[in-house]
């Protein structure tokens, strides 16, 4: 039988984009009376254009926190920690391009998208 926690991965999983599991894992999840936690980490996966490159993990970017979709009016919170390498032959520290975070919030682009019609703009956009 899967633990509580368990039960939550599986959920999660239905709920977030399908795509994110492409390049994240799931390592934690927090759920608290009033807010959803998500804890992810970037795979130790090369990126675009590095595959043939010999590359050192330098460990990760500081995390980042994203806002997403509530669930059941609970604030859902994405906490990423992205990868970092270095590039052995030019000693280029390089990161996978990532780009689900809408330019100018702290929010997902959906989730940006989604108050922008509700709303007709985006909240703390600068």
């Amino acid at each position: 039988m899967k633990t509580q926690n368990e039960q939550y991965s599986t959920l999660i999983r239905l709920i977030l984009p399908e795509e994110l599991f492409d390049f994240f894992l799931l390592v934690n999840l927090e759920v608290k009376d009033k807010q959803v936690h998500v804890y992810l980490e970037e795979k130790d996966l090369k990126p675009e254009g590095y595959e043939s490159e010999k590359l050192s993990s330098k460990g990760f970017h500081a995390p980042i926190t994203i806002q997403d979709f509530p669930l059941r009016d609970k604030p859902l919170f994405l906490h990423i920690r992205r990868r970092r390498w270095l590039v052995e032959s030019t000693e280029l520290v390089v990161s996978r391009n990532w780009n689900t975070v809408a330019q100018g919030t702290r929010m997902t682009s959906g989730f940006a998208t989604f108050l922008k019609g509700i709303l007709g703009f985006i909240p703390d956009q600068q």
